[in-house]
C-alpha cells in the first residue's frame, strides 16, 4: 500500500476543523457580549449600583468629574454645601463624602464584556483577544480550502463572500 501524499487541502481542514471546535466557547461568549454591548445605551440586562466613596473635600465640579471619572456628568444645583450632580449624584464638598447610581451590566456578563474592552495597556488579557481574532482570521482563510475550486460549493461559498463584503461595506459607509 502506497503512502498517499498529503495537500495543502487536508492541512486546511484540518486547522479549520480543530481550531473551530477550540473556539467555539470563546466565540459563544464573544457573541454574547457582543450583542450586550448594542444595548449599553439602555438598562436592558442591567443592575443599578449605589456607589460610596470620600474624595478630597472642597473640589470644583471640573476636578469631582475628573476624580468620578463619569459619563454625562452634570452638577445640576448646589445647595448648603452640596452639589447635586446626574447619577442621582450628591458631593458634600466639607467631608468630601459622594454617593451616585451607576447602571452595570449583570454577571457574569459584565466580564465577558471586558474582552470587547480589552486595551494593550490596561487589560491583562488583551493577549488573549489578540489571538482570538488571529484564530478567526485563520478560521476564515482555512475556510477557502474545505472544498475544491470547481466544486458547486465552492462558488457558492464565494457567492456568500462576496456578499458579506459588500454588505458590511455598505453597512459601515451609508448606514
Amino acid at each position: 500500500m502506497e503512502k498517499q501524499k498529503k495537500t495543502i487541502n487536508f492541512y486546511m481542514r484540518s486547522i479549520h476543523r480543530y481550531l473551530g471546535y477550540f473556539m467555539a466557547g470563546s466565540a459563544l461568549i464573544f457573541a454574547l457580549s457582543g450583542i450586550v454591548l448594542v444595548f449599553r445605551d439602555t438598562d436592558f440586562l442591567k443592575q443599578e449600583k449605589v456607589i460610596q466613596k470620600t474624595c478630597s473635600p472642597n473640589l470644583s465640579s471640573e476636578d469631582l468629574n475628573s476624580a468620578l471619572n463619569l459619563k454625562n456628568f452634570k452638577v445640576e444645583k448646589e445647595e448648603n454645601g452640596i452639589l447635586y450632580f446626574s447619577n442621582q449624584g450628591k458631593y458634600d464638598e466639607k467631608t468630601g463624602n459622594v454617593s451616585y447610581v451607576i447602571s452595570d451590566v449583570i454577571f457574569p456578563l459584565n466580564k465577558f464584556i471586558s474582552l470587547h474592552k480589552a486595551a494593550s495597556k490596561k487589560s491583562t488579557f488583551f493577549w488573549y483577544t489578540i489571538f482570538f481574532g488571529i484564530a478567526l482570521l485563520a478560521l476564515v482563510v482555512s475556510s477557502f480550502w474545505m472544498f475544491k475550486p470547481e466544486n458547486p460549493n465552492f462558488k457558492k461559498g464565494m457567492i456568500f463572500t462576496v456578499i458579506g463584503i459588500v454588505l458590511s461595506v455598505a453597512i459601515l459607509f451609508f448606514v
